[in-house]
């Protein structure tokens, strides 16, 4: 019985690790790039799952290397809120986890060589381009996490590129109605960054990080968030109403309380352990977003 609980809190340390909630980031692009793709021909299972994996995978190792670099620059301690925590409280060794996100990278080169032979090698360069802001997001000499530029950086990768990749790899080409579908999830992945450190901005001003949240004051980037929201929602009726979507895009909106939900819960808390339902819905909104409207998408094209 014990050796089963030890066991089980075992595979938790290492899920934690993951950083599971950020998960959605690398999932809900790639999904949505497909459907869109849905809509010029058929789909090419195997090249979906791959890049699926791929994604997670990097999102996964993106997630160590910050877990590692915050350690090792004295940023992460136990008392740390929103971190795996697997070097601070669980005793891992750092090594391991460096080790492990290094694996993970390993992993998706293989799957990427894959995807590459089965469509372009050009996919290649944007995929290695791609893993270095992975690594240098918080390793490097000067990481992307700790400067304004974090937002910008994870929203246009993981958001907008994964998106046209997961696109292209069904095409063999890159449309401005793919573009133009991008842009919210470009915006809802960088609100996930941004809730992220509007939550940590105390922290990470004492730790000597220069983040957007810092640079703007906490009310102004809660205010940038809620943009970020609005813009993404406002963008798909644009949409609707120049032709590039059926009505059935509409279908986003039933996601509209989870943003709502986050603002709220960040206009009233301040203390970082209180804010975490906020940067729970952030997150799902990211993925239901997605979701429904890759959903509605396909729907949209097949009536």
């Amino acid at each position: 019985m014990q050796q089963t609980i030890k066991a089980d809190k075992g595979w938790r340390i290492w899920w934690q690790l993951t950083r599971p909630h950020t998960l959605t980031a690398a999932f809900a692009p790639v999904f949505l790039g497909t459907m869109i793709a849905l809509t010029y021909g058929k789909l090419h299972f195997p090249l979906f799952i791959a890049m699926l994996v791929a994604s997670v995978f990097i999102q996964m190792a993106t997630n160590m290397f910050n877990e590692y670099y915050d350690f090792k620059r004295g940023l992460d301690t136990e008392q740390s809120i929103g971190i795996g925590g697997t070097i601070v409280r669980n005793g891992v060794k750092p090594k391991t986890v460096l080790n492990l996100a290094f694996m993970l990278y390993g992993i998706s080169v293989l799957i990427g060589i894959y995807i590459c032979m089965e469509t372009s090698w050009m996919l290649a360069v944007v995929g290695i381009l791609s893993m270095m802001v992975g690594y240098f997001y918080t390793g490097g000499p000067y990481p992307i996490a700790y400067t304004p530029f974090g937002e910008l950086f994870s929203g246009v990768v993981m958001g907008m590129l994964l998106i046209l990749i997961a696109f292209y790899i069904q095409t063999e080409t890159v449309t401005t109605e793919a573009v133009l579908l991008s842009i919210p999830s470009m915006l809802l992945v960088a609100g996930i960054m941004l809730a992220n450190n509007i939550r940590d901005l105390e922290g990470d001003k004492e730790g000597g990080r220069k983040t957007l949240a810092i640079l703007v004051g906490r009310y102004n980037a809660i205010t940038i968030l809620m943009l970020f929201f609005m813009i993404s929602y406002g963008w798909i009726i644009a949409m609707i109403l120049f032709g590039h979507l059926t009505p059935w895009a509409l279908l986003v909106f039933l996601s509209v309380k989870k943003p709502i939900g986050a603002i709220t819960v960040f206009r009233k808390n301040h203390i970082p352990i209180h804010v975490m339902p906020a940067m729970k819905n952030t997150a799902v909104t990211n993925t239901l977003f997605g979701l429904l409207l890759g959903i509605g998408i396909l729907i949209g094209h097949l009536l």
